[in-house]
């Protein structure tokens, strides 16, 4: 039994059309699923991912209107990686930010990869990575509609990194109960005279199935606003192992969601001993069961559940203009 790595990252946004832009337009990625937030139906939920919906390559943001900005600290997911191909698809983003007036900082090496970070216009913290033939999770397949060419393209999920105030009772969460293994270590980007940040890797390893924990005891608690994650998903691959592990969540005495049907996938929640929000989410069935490849992302896509309540729910959405 054995989580794959990432499978997807959800993010709050206040200005869902600006979300939809900077991450199809500047960023290249397809919208791959609009839904709603199946625990408030009055809020959208947008989907980016790869050409096909991969798992693995899901940027999702609840849409909330009118949201305060995030207060950075400790208890976060401080920031989310998107892989690129290699060191030259990062220079090509390097010019691309630029040209589009993007604040962002040089490429320099984290836990030996070639990065490239920045913050999108409501402030969450994305770290561009360079894949560079690595052997790992596999990549997933580039959108070629968009203006940004396909060498360059973004290719799925990179490491998350967990920024906490005390990093040994998240490690021993990720390392005795969710299988990961400790890879390493690299120096604080911030200053030298912070802890090293640790590396951990599930699955097949590589950038798509890494969590990095940063250990900050001189910052705050964050308080979780706009361009802040909510959190972070871990890939099961199917429902088999999906029972086992809601099982073994159980047993291990953490407070838990219990099994919850996203109809996409099956999801169960907990938080870490720190706070921070993690889910296990099954690769099957995937984003394609109610729409074709072809058109992912074209209309107002609810689960059976919530079919019943289309017009309910449309009456009380706000119109949502996304060109």
């Amino acid at each position: 039994m054995e989580l794959l790595g990432l499978h997807h990252v959800s993010i709050l946004t206040g200005k869902a059309e600006e979300n939809y832009k900077f991450y199809t337009e500047v960023m290249g990625m397809r919208l791959i699923k609009k839904s709603v937030n199946q625990d408030d139906t009055q809020s959208y939920h947008l989907f980016y991912g790869d050409a096909k919906g991969s798992p693995g390559t899901e940027l999702t943001f609840f849409d909330i209107p009118g949201l305060g900005r995030t207060h950075p600290g400790v208890s976060s997911i401080s920031s989310t990686s998107l892989r690129v191909k290699d060191t030259e698809a990062l220079q090509y983003w390097e010019k691309r930010l630029k040209h589009h007036d993007i604040k962002h900082e040089g490429i320099v090496q984290r836990a030996g990869r070639d990065t490239l970070a920045f913050k999108d216009q409501e402030g969450t913290r994305v770290i561009l990575v360079a894949d560079n033939n690595e052997e790992g999770v596999a990549p997933g397949e580039p959108w070629d509609q968009t203006e940004v060419p396909a060498e360059f393209a973004i290719l799925g999920l990179g490491p998350v990194t967990l920024t906490v105030n005390d990093e040994k009772p998240t490690e021993q969460v990720l390392t005795g109960l969710m299988g990961f293994t400790r890879k390493g270590s690299y120096s604080s980007l911030v200053s030298t005279d912070l802890p090293d940040i640790q590396v951990y890797s599930t699955g097949k390893g590589g950038a798509g199935a890494e969590v990095h924990i940063e250990p900050r005891p001189d910052l705050p608690k964050e308080r979780l606003g706009r361009g802040g994650v909510h959190h972070v998903a871990f890939r099961v691959p199917n429902e088999e192992e999906y029972d086992r592990w809601a099982e073994r969540i159980q047993q291990a005495g953490l407070m838990n969601s219990g099994k919850v049907d996203r109809f996409y996938f099956k999801a169960l929640y907990f938080r870490e001993p720190n706070g921070i929000l993690f889910e296990l989410s099954t690769d099957t069935p995937g984003f394609d069961i109610d729409e074709p490849v072809e058109s992912l992302g074209e209309r107002l896509s609810l689960p059976p559940f919530l079919e019943s309540k289309r017009p309910e729910i449309e009456a009380k959405l706000r119109p949502l203009e996304l060109k």
